[in-house]
């Protein structure tokens, strides 16, 4: 006999599978592209037009304008966010696998708690246990073949979390605009960033991006910058934090599959153990504290 589900039941699970699979397969999303697109022009481009689409969707709807003092602190996190966090982990996946990419950043919660250290919040002796196992998954990673390979990557990845873990954590303190308005900004800021950046570093193309790298693009634009961190806000307001989160020890996880599957990268012994260790220590720090 079947059994209806409930139109929010859908919209649940629905979103889930947007911030699981599509946020896990961005990483690939960004490996196929820099192959054909210099890293920080393809990601100038990626967020200046999501950014751009999310605001004139926004301002159509009847969304106030911001600020001057919103655009200043959105800026701020977009810089952080978008420029220093996504920017160096497209430039590192020029040389490092897509996978353990996505395990380098999945430390972010890690980072996130550290940071909030800077603003008083306190974290728990089992918290600190959390770090520390997280760290130690951190040095298992750097003995991979990958990053030993690649020490510039390594720090670009490092350098990316804990940009992201700051803006995060900063960014909660600011005057930003409300609801999706937010994001727009934040893209449309850290996309300037990432455009200059781009221009100082001398960044041109080799050649005429392929249709592989403008489909990559593509995907990181509509799915990767608009679907998934919709799917994001929507679960931040429905569902408790530690669950709307979770996507920080799923996305390794997909990505390593995917990387592994469809672009033929080798994860190594040394490898496979730092996810399992990162994600451990990301799972046992988002578990609830116990009441007092």
């Amino acid at each position: 006999m079947f059994v209806a589900v409930p139109a929010a039941r859908w919209r649940l699970l629905a979103a889930f599978a947007a911030l699981y699979v599509i946020w896990g397969s961005t990483y690939l999303a960004i490996r196929i592209g820099v192959a054909s697109w210099p890293p920080l022009m393809m990601a100038a481009v990626r967020f200046l037009l999501a950014g751009g689409l999310l605001y004139a969707w926004q301002r159509g709807r009847g969304a106030p304008a911001p600020s001057r003092r919103q655009w200043l602190h959105a800026g701020a996190i977009g810089a952080l966010l978008l420029a220093g966090g996504n920017g160096g982990v497209t430039v590192a996946e020029q040389w490092v696998a897509s996978g353990v990419a996505a395990l380098a950043v999945a430390t972010v919660p890690l980072f996130t708690l550290a940071c909030a250290q800077m603003f008083g919040q306190r974290a728990s002796a089992r918290e600190w246990f959390g770090i520390a196992l997280g760290l130690a998954g951190m040095l298992l990673l750097n003995l991979g073949a990958n990053l030993q390979a690649s020490p510039l990557g390594a720090a670009l990845l490092l350098f990316a979390s804990a940009s992201w873990a700051f803006g995060s954590v900063w960014g909660k303190r600011l005057d930003l605009p409300a609801g999706p308005m937010a994001a727009a900004t934040e893209m449309l800021v850290g996309g300037v960033v990432l455009a200059l950046a781009s221009a100082l570093a001398g960044e041109r193309p080799q050649a005429w991006p392929t249709l592989e790298g403008w489909l990559a693009l593509a995907y990181l634009v509509v799915f990767g910058s608009l679907v998934a961190f919709s799917a994001y806000l929507y679960l931040l307001k429905t569902v408790r934090p530690a669950l709307a989160t979770s996507y920080a020890y799923v996305n390794p996880v997909v990505a390593v599959g995917l990387g592994v599957a469809f672009a033929g990268e080798r994860i190594g012994a040394a490898e496979w153990l730092a996810m399992a260790v990162i994600v451990l220590a990301v799972v046992w720090i988002s578990l609830p504290r116990r009441a007092a």
